[in-house]
């Protein structure tokens, strides 16, 4: 039964994707008699969490209740008030929480606040479940670094254009409508200079306009983006941030920057840009995760530098052949095999026509 109330306080969670970044996606629901009385998921950063939204739901009184909440209650003062004062206030004699927050303001202490209180607390269920869906927000609160993905579209042939350089489209529609929907979830996506030339593309979403603070950034290391660029002239509440480095046309970079595009400035590895760094500077200014959707140089800089957390690759089928088309990873490449880009946790999903395979980076050895 703790397992049925704990799914639904997981599919309501699942409603905050792309309304609550830096902040965990949380869903609780209050069961008194073997009844669902009360329920509620954080709705945007900010704003109440989960529980209080639960508690405010309540069409009854909800002491003696139990309480059913993905992560652990918070015990301090931000944004908003402890929400396990709240418990305590309320009445609710039993909480079972998903997973504990690592946030260090956090980490068990609300678990403890509540038992010192006298509630009855139960720990670990549907860890799995709910860390999968708080991957980045786990990544981000202990790291303090953005969970980057890599996605990437291909044919059955491993190509991603053909000879020509045409591209449009590898995949489905449906797996299109996908990828909008991971980006709805994340805090920015990343191109690099080179796909903004080819494509031109706009780097938004357009699941909801609500959602539009999808921060966009270009890697760019000597700044030959054309100002005429759509990234560059969309209207949108989105920011567009330029990375590139001391190699840049100062006199370009001072008109962008007039124009309200923000440049961060790195240092260059083997003349480009140093992704590490730019990561760093990313994790700084409050972005918890990139969509990293740049062609086969990009790709492989990334994963070599070891900035990319999971690999999302959407197969649609359609051989492209042909020795010159380009494929997803680029770069230099690898000498031997026992130096390749290990990968685990694997998991196939079938999207309209296409497959999709994600992936965790495992490292190399």
């Amino acid at each position: 039964m703790d397992t049925k109330y704990m799914k639904r306080a997981l599919e309501l969670s699942r409603k905050g994707s792309g309304f609550t970044n830096p902040n965990p996606l949380v869903g609780a629901v209050i069961v008194k008699n073997d009844k669902i009385i009360g329920e509620g998921y954080h709705e945007r950063y900010g704003q109440a969490h989960a529980e209080i939204n639960a508690l405010k739901s309540a069409k009854n009184s909800v002491e003696g209740a139990t309480m059913y909440v993905t992560l652990e209650p918070c015990s301090h003062y931000g944004k908003t008030p402890p929400c396990a004062d709240a418990i305590i206030a309320n009445g609710i004699k039993r909480v079972i929480v998903g997973i504990l927050d690592p946030n260090p303001l956090v980490s068990g202490n609300g678990v403890r606040k509540l038992q010192e209180a006298g509630i009855e607390v139960q720990v670990g269920i549907l860890e799995s479940e709910i860390r999968n869906v708080n991957e980045i927000f786990l990544k981000y609160i202990t790291t303090k670094k953005p969970f980057c993905i890599m996605k990437t579209a291909m044919t059955l042939d491993g190509k991603i254009a053909t000879v020509t350089g045409d591209s449009k489209w590898i995949t489905c529609t449906e797996s299109r409508e996908y990828v909008h929907m991971i980006r709805q979830r994340v805090a920015s996506i990343m191109v690099g200079i080179g796909t903004v030339e080819v494509d031109n593309p706009l780097l938004t979403t357009r699941l909801n306009q609500e959602t539009s603070s999808l921060t966009r950034i270009i890697v760019d290391s000597k700044l030959r983006i054309n100002l005429e660029s759509h990234v560059l002239n969309v209207s949108n509440r989105a920011k567009t941030i330029i990375a590139t480095t001391n190699n840049a046309d100062t006199y370009k970079m001072n008109i962008l920057k007039r124009r309200g595009i923000e440049v961060i400035v790195c240092p260059t590895k083997k003349n480009r840009v140093d992704l590490n760094y730019l990561v760093n500077k990313l994790g700084e200014i409050g972005i918890d995760s990139i969509l990293l959707e740049g062609g086969a140089t990009l790709n492989y800089s990334s994963l070599n530098e070891g900035i990319v957390d999971k690999v999302m690759v959407f197969i649609g089928p359609k051989i492209f052949g042909g020795e010159t088309a380009k494929t997803s990873v680029g770069g230099a490449g690898k000498n031997y095999v026992d130096e390749s880009i290990l990968l685990g946790d694997m998991n196939l999903k079938k999207i309209g026509s296409d497959i999709l395979i994600e992936a965790y980076i495992k490292g190399s050895e």
